[in-house]
């Protein structure tokens, strides 16, 4: 175990329970009902609000094979296609077999799909598939209808749910084995500023990183606080410079910041084509499926097409739905796209891509175990092996169904029971950045990490990072003017600098252009050198990498156990205060 941690006072109160969940989106809520259904002491940890994660906000659907004349196999196909060679084959055939029934599971949780008129699921398209296979709710508003069901049934459980509140690090007992959680609540109520929930099993379900980009899809929330926690706890992360650019998110101007409004894929499942100012559809003849190619290859063809017309975004055309179909298929993209301005009844949608998803994360095994014991990872935070390097559409709210099942299996079959003493043995404190650095951050991934990369472009954000680390550690423990308080802001940007390095540090080691990881000076896919996952620890001196075979990962072996690794690699980080 590393020992490090955020520099936060000490616990001020505690919750004693067998599992804490951090996260409240279909990846969490669902291992804590499952969890929860088996008896066990159960409590969930999330950061604003139960619905206020990631998975309300997803609007195309939730991909299975319940189509007729569909399979697993012909999903496992696509999947494998759209992963470019990196996705672990029996971490996609689990998600693929027991995706459909878990799938029907949800609907028995509660959650209403849309139906044709004979009562069926209706199924529509979206990039990489092959075959009609995205169940979808409220026409564009699957996400939503998840999460109500799930938050439902939460609260008709009655599980103990902690609102607002920030998780900072893992607490582990004498053996090194998860033992809870700390974390701050941002409120007044029974539970107020930094405590701790004492757990032996935790399972981090906390989202995305988008946040570490200027422009994205993803809420305020995902500033990658459950990766930066699994990092200081000693824990394994993979594939981090795998980021998906959703391809058609609306345009809001040059210099637009934060959450980004996004245009679903399903809008060109339904038919609608990517075209230049000039009409012309740029996406045929580059791709047998055109505008429906896997995202990575869409969002590289808007951005090189918008540098040839010497402009920042296409256009969506979906004018020939019509307004009935707009108002019945997509009635949230329609809305929002008018409280813009832009009417997509009778006129084109300007788009562009931004930060969307992160394909890689917190590197767990079948049943959602990570290198440290007894904490496990699940949904976007996590690295299953299931996405390689460029997630398919729609797979993402299944992943999180399936093995959160798995997970909350693995757990209950381990009935774990509260009591383990939770020790701190002299952790080194990790820099506090300036609350003000977020925005310097943002601008350095942005433009150095984005959907376009080099080697020029990723060392001058790795020296800027390190600059902006660096700057903190002397900062830390200063007193007077440049004294930095912690407090959510502070530790907010703590993750997000130290989810940054790591992405960057990987992408400048990763030589080649290959699924979302688009090197302009590597164009080419090298499978001979690099069909290898990127393994990252955090020690308190150094970001540790090293290369893996694509079929590592199975059982998770602990941090620093041999591995079939072709290179490692070091970035130094200056000693820490």
């Amino acid at each position: 175990m590393t020992g490090i941690r955020l520099t936060a006072p000490a616990p001020g109160w505690s919750i004693d329970a067998d599992v804490v969940v951090v996260g409240s989106g279909v990846a969490g809520l669902t291992t804590a009902l499952r969890c929860a259904a088996a008896g066990l002491t159960t409590v969930v940890v999330t950061k604003a609000r139960l619905d206020d994660g990631s998975t309300r906000w997803a609007q195309g659907g939730i991909a299975a094979a319940l189509g007729e004349g569909d399979t697993p196999e012909q999903h496992l196909d696509d999947t494998l296609v759209a992963g470019a060679g990196l996705c672990d084959e029996a971490a996609v055939r689990t998600l693929v077999t027991e995706g459909p029934d878990a799938v029907r599971r949800l609907i028995g949780t509660g959650a209403h799909f849309d139906t044709t008129d004979d009562g069926t699921i209706a199924l529509t398209r979206e990039g990489g598939h092959h075959r009609r296979r995205i169940a979808h709710a409220g026409g564009d508003a699957t996400g939503a209808e998840i999460s109500r069901a799930l938050v439902e049934a939460v609260r008709s459980a009655a599980l103990h749910t902690v609102e607002n509140a920030l998780v900072l690090d893992l607490l582990t007992d004498a053996e090194g084995r998860t033992a809870g959680v700390t974390l701050h609540v941002m409120g007044e109520g029974q539970h107020d500023g930094v405590g701790a929930v004492h757990a032996p099993a935790v399972v981090l379900a906390t989202g995305g990183m988008g946040q570490v980009f200027s422009a994205t899809t993803n809420p305020s929330v995902s500033t990658g606080d459950g990766v930066a926690l699994a990092l200081r706890a000693g824990a394994e992360v993979s594939d981090l410079e795998f980021v998906q650019f959703h391809p058609t998110v609306l345009f809001l101007g040059a210099g637009s910041q934060g959450q980004q409004p996004l245009v679903s894929e399903a809008v060109r499942g339904e038919g609608a084509h990517l075209v230049d100012a000039s009409g012309t559809r740029f996406m045929l003849g580059q791709h047998e499926m055109a505008e429906l190619a896997p995202r990575d290859i869409v969002a590289k063809a808007i951005t090189r097409q918008a540098q040839l017309n010497g402009t920042e975004h296409m256009y969506l055309d979906a004018r020939h739905f019509g307004a009935e179909m707009w108002e019945r298929r997509f009635p949230t993209i329609l809305a929002a796209c008018r409280a813009h301005g832009i009417d997509p009844v009778n006129e084109p949608i300007p788009v562009a891509p931004a930060a969307h998803y992160a394909s890689g994360g917190i590197r767990t095994d079948l049943r959602g175990r990570t290198t440290v014991p007894g904490l496990y990872a699940c949904g976007e935070v996590a690295c299953t092996g299931v996405h390689g390097a460029n997630r398919l559409a729609s797979n993402s709210l299944l992943e999180g169904l399936v093995f959160a099942e798995r997970i909350a299996a693995d757990i209950v079959a381990d009935r774990p029971h509260a009591g383990a003493e939770a020790v701190v043995a002299h952790p080194v404190t990790s820099p506090l950045p300036s609350p003000e650095a977020r925005g310097t951050i943002q601008r350095i991934m942005t433009r150095g990490a984005g959907v376009l990369r080099s080697a020029d472009s990723l060392a001058t954000a790795a020296e800027e990072l390190e600059d902006l680390h660096r700057s903190a550690a002397l900062e830390s423990g200063t007193a007077g003017p440049k004294a930095v308080v912690p407090g959510v802001e502070a530790w907010e940007v703590a993750n997000l600098l130290l989810v940054s390095r790591v992405l960057v540090a990987a992408a400048g080691s990763r030589e080649e252009t290959r699924g979302c990881h688009w090197r302009e000076d590597r164009p080419e896919r090298d499978d001979e050198n690099w069909r290898r996952h990127l393994v990252v620890r955090l020690t308190p001196e150094a970001l540790v990498l090293r290369r893996t075979a694509t079929e590592a990962f199975g059982p998770v072996r602990p941090s620093g156990a041999a591995d079939c690794a072709a290179a490692s690699t070091t970035h130094p980080t200056p000693e820490e205060p």
